[in-house]
């Protein structure tokens, strides 16, 4: 099967996320966080902050979201 891709039309902001407030889905640190930021969705490795955030648009979530629901990214 062909590996599919989305370009994605959304022009990425330069968002400042000094003060983002960054939530993890684990009660351990070190997971995947993510912050609410200017009506976009930063996604950061908390084990690693300095590396830069992947940013999404609400769309982009969206699908992003619903995918993983769905078993998409599944890789075991």
């Amino acid at each position: 099967m062909a590996e599919r891709t989305v370009t994605s039309t959304a022009v990425r902001p330069d968002l400042d996320l000094t003060n983002a407030r960054w939530q993890s889905g684990t009660q351990e640190m070190g997971g995947v966080e993510i912050a609410f930021v200017e009506g976009w969705i930063a996604m950061r490795n908390g084990r690693t902050p300095e590396v830069p955030a992947v940013i999404f648009s609400p769309g982009e979530w969206n699908a992003f979201v619903l995918g993983a629901r769905d078993g998409r990214f599944d890789l075991t």
